[in-house]
């Protein structure tokens, strides 16, 4: 079985933003029911429902791990059900929580060779004991069997596909930073169990045939909602930047989300990774109801899948 727990289900900067004055924001703030807050995209996911791995460390990985129930010690004055970190990525909304989990707790930090290099360039991360905490790299396309931090398996088989994307912001350098890679520098993961499977992909620029090939025929697929619009940020006055130019694909253009979705055959479709601008988070918006109509839902903090 997969067992899959929502984490957070927004994009950098969560919903509301600390500094986001805007609408939608504003009614999070106050506890509208119809604008459910939600912290930065992370997942959890388990094959046993003991041994839990997370998926991409967001900076409000503390605050998660505290409202999940299933990441809480559970044996000894220190504990953690949490035998690994996969990272698709290493933006700062997805690296920065490993410096939450510092405290010599043993557990592996999972990810492509690119990405562990962004983690090996910066010596903050050091503050993470390389003799406690392993980082393990994984080649592309290479199924790979979990297991906890004794060798037992721990019931579900992991693969990291390239996505075209972008190097991190942060990282940015050369004649064509914003150039679209599909190199390994952003990745999707499928979670299998031999009977099901599930495949997250928070951050994608473009749908090719190779991904649409990858997706026909999922059990479950949460997969990058940052913007409703490509020029979003731009219309609202929040940005200079298209969703394309941050690697992001939007959900309701021509060659958007909803339309590249079509006829793939996928059981459940989720989007994850939602920004605070993007109208689908307010439950009373035309968007979201546009969007429920076409077969997504939208996640939440806490929303649990089984398959």
């Amino acid at each position: 079985m997969i067992d899959l727990v929502v984490l957070g289900a927004a994009a950098g900067g969560g919903f509301p933003q600390w500094n986001s004055n805007a609408a939608g924001c504003n009614r999070a703030r106050a506890g509208d029911p119809s604008a459910l807050p939600r912290t930065q995209a992370s997942i959890a996911i388990s094959g046993d429902g003991k041994h839990w791995f997370i998926v991409n460390a967001s900076p409000d990985l503390r605050q998660q791990i505290n409202q999940t129930p299933v990441l809480h010690p559970k044996t000894g004055l220190r504990s953690t059900p949490i035998a690994g970190v996969i990272l698709t990525g290493a933006e700062v909304d997805t690296i920065t929580g490993l410096l939450t989990l510092r405290e010599r707790q043993p557990f592996d930090i999972l990810g492509t060779q690119q990405v562990l290099g962004q983690l090996d360039a910066n010596p903050i991360f050091e503050a993470l004991n390389r003799e406690v905490v392993r980082r393990r790299e994984i080649a592309l396309d290479q199924p790979l069997a979990l297991t906890t931090q004794d060798g037992q398996p721990a019931g579900l088989e992991i693969t990291l596909f390239a996505v075209p994307g972008k190097v991190p912001l942060y990282a940015e350098r050369g004649e064509n930073p914003a150039a679209i890679l599909e190199n390994g520098e952003t990745v999707g993961l499928e979670i299998a169990d031999g009977a099901s499977r599930v495949l997250f992909i928070p951050g994608c620029a473009c749908m090719t045939d190779r991904l649409r090939e990858r997706l026909h025929g999922a059990d479950v697929v949460l997969f990058d909602g940052t913007l409703w619009r490509d020029d979003e940020m731009i219309r609202a006055g929040l940005g200079e930047k298209t969703g394309r130019r941050m690697g992001h694909m939007s959900v309701a253009d021509p060659e958007g989300t909803i339309k590249a979705f079509r006829d793939l055959g996928i059981d459940r479709k989720a989007l994850i990774h939602i920004n605070n601008s993007n109208p689908i988070l307010l439950t009373d918006s035309p968007e979201r109801a546009e969007v429920e109509a076409a077969g997504w839902d939208v996640s939440y903090d806490g929303m649990r899948i089984t398959r």
